[in-house]
């Protein structure tokens, strides 16, 4: 019996002796590009070099870096590496219905969704993004080289935490870098009557919130120290979600374009010493002075505005603040760099596919293309408190890689790879411009891409949700429609286009009593649209779901 279990040890020490190098090699995950220009950030450009990644981290980079043996080579001659560029803000990674249901109540049916009674609606800081990190949406962006972002939350006056996470992976672990990162807010007005319905009011209740989490947190103090003889302080998970904004650990991303909501955060973040974040700024330059004083960074859109309506003899000519606007904004970063201003780029809810392009765009008007490119990757990754592990290529750094055939900043460059925490990502890579050919005409002559429907839509101003219906109406290339919301009524929608599955369309919206002249443009697929929308009044992005059985109705 003993020689049996000796020999039963022997036997799995044996087994063990085999299995381990096979597992240990199984587990090699090393790539290597050879031969490319490699442009580093942190330091020169290698005109050939190599660099080589194994486990999801940059091992080795320079001129004379040989491939290990193991490595899968890949030849990069005529391409050029960057650090992975990254959207500073972004929805990605959330579904669409992001506020999680209520615990169940008695009977088995859930809660109803909602901040706790003590506080006013759109007051949630407590609510966190990577709570319900999904893999989705990613492939736009993956395809115009980003591999990180900021996603954040997308509705409230103090909306939530948010994420910095990679555009890879299918669990929440696999695609945070860090979480919570910051607290968000924006200066919306609550709909439909309800309070704060003003702009006063959303400063008094964010004045209030942060008054009685600083009551609470207070308490808890004395409590803790001498709890005897006294009273638990109630807890409210609201006010507990703003102490670490209170202590100065989380910093808080206000979310303003104009210079006076700028101003405004850049009080409340000095009445309260909050460690500050400017997401969108897009008349940051304004004020430009305060911002170098108070060392507060941008995450400066780059959905510039476009013109307003349709360029046609009987088309009322643009305001002259829509035309400065227009003129002013691809110029703010060049004037952020020249006052000495951090900043990072990001989409502002425009198409991913543009990014790039629109970065071109504030080089064209000032900015240094090194400083560009820093606003793409390491200033980023320094504002997101993650620069000694992201932002540049440097041995030891997670291997997120954006690989261009040409220079970033030519127009005819294309993406040829995309490496994500070490791994390559299958990417959609377009022909050069040159090799572009028209798309044949579905089998039979049927059109690619119907409208034809009524559509709900929902668009994200800045943090707020306006509900809308599109309405169109499609005879062969020809598309009429218009939208409707309880914000700005019944306008028509001019200058239609439906080329492929892009639908572009100009209209004049009357909103509080002015007109105001926007331009849409989202991609079809299916009974679904994304999209973006331009105007004076700053970027918003857009989603909208075709209802069933009503195509035909109205073809």
């Amino acid at each position: 019996m003993r020689n049996r279990l000796w020999q039963f040890l022997a036997g799995l020490a044996v087994c063990v002796a085999w299995v381990a190098p096979l597992r240990a090699q199984a587990a090699v995950n090393a790539y290597a590009i050879t031969n490319a220009r490699i442009v580093t950030v942190s330091g020169p450009v290698l005109e050939k070099g190599t660099i080589v990644i194994r486990n999801g981290v940059i091992t080795a980079v320079g001129a004379n870096v040989a491939a290990p043996a193991d490595a899968r080579v890949f030849d990069g001659a005529g391409l050029t590496v960057y650090p992975g560029l990254v959207d500073a803000i972004s929805n990605l990674g959330q579904p669409q219905q992001q506020r999680p249901a209520g615990p169940p109540a008695p009977g088995g049916q859930a809660a109803p969704a909602g901040p706790p009674p003590t506080q006013v609606p759109g007051m949630q800081p407590e609510f966190a993004v990577a709570d319900g990190l999904q893999n989705t949406g990613f492939d736009g962006p993956r395809n115009a080289g980003v591999t990180m972002t900021l996603s954040a939350p997308r509705t409230g006056i103090f909306m939530g935490q948010s994420a910095l996470i990679n555009l890879s992976g299918n669990t929440t672990p696999e695609m945070v870098v860090r979480a919570p990162f910051a607290m968000h807010v924006a200066f919306n007005t609550a709909p439909g009557g309800a309070y704060p319905g003003s702009l006063m009011g959303v400063m008094a209740a964010f004045r209030q919130i942060l008054f009685d989490a600083q009551t609470l947190r207070e308490a808890n103090a004395i409590y803790e120290k001498n709890p005897k003889g006294l009273r638990r302080p109630e807890q409210d998970k609201s006010l507990l979600a703003l102490f670490p904004v209170l202590e100065g650990k989380m910093p808080v991303v206000f979310h303003v374009n104009d210079e006076n909501n700028i101003r405004r955060a850049l009080a409340l973040a000095a009445e309260f010493k909050l460690k500050a974040i400017i997401a969108g700024g897009v008349e940051a330059w304004k004020v430009a002075d305060k911002l170098k004083a108070q060392n507060v960074p941008v995450l400066l859109s780059v959905n510039f505005p476009k013109r307003a309506a349709a360029s046609s003899p009987e088309a009322d000519p643009e305001a002259m603040e829509s035309l400065r606007l227009r003129a002013e904004a691809p110029k703010c970063a060049a004037r952020l760099a020249t006052a000495g201003v951090r900043f990072a780029f990001q989409t502002g809810g425009g198409s991913a596919s543009d990014y790039v392009a629109n970065v071109i765009k504030t080089t064209e008007n000032g900015l240094d293309k090194d400083e560009a490119l820093r606003a793409l990757t390491l200033r980023a990754a320094e504002i997101f408190g993650v620069s000694d592990r992201a932002g540049t290529l440097e041995t030891g750094k997670i291997a997120n890689l954006t690989v261009m055939r040409g220079d970033l900043f030519d127009s005819k460059a294309r993406l040829a790879h995309l490496f994500i925490d070490g791994q390559p990502i299958d990417i959609k890579v377009a022909p050069p411009a040159d090799d572009k050919k028209p798309a044949m005409p579905a089998a039979g002559g049927a059109k690619a891409v119907s409208v034809a429907g009524t559509w709900d839509m929902n668009i994200d101003a800045g943090g707020q949700q306006i509900p809308a219906t599109l309405t169109l109406k499609q005879d062969g290339d020809k598309v009429t429609g218009s939208m409707t919301s309880q914000f700005f009524g019944t306008a028509e929608l001019d200058g239609l286009k439906l080329e492929g599955d892009k639908l572009t369309f100009t209209a004049n919206l009357t909103f509080q009593g002015q007109s105001i002249g926007i331009v849409g443009s989202g991609t079809v697929s299916g009974d679904s649209m994304q999209g973006s929308i331009s105007s004076p009044m700053g970027p918003a992005s857009f989603t909208a779901t075709k209802k069933p059985g009503q195509q035909e109705d109205l073809r």
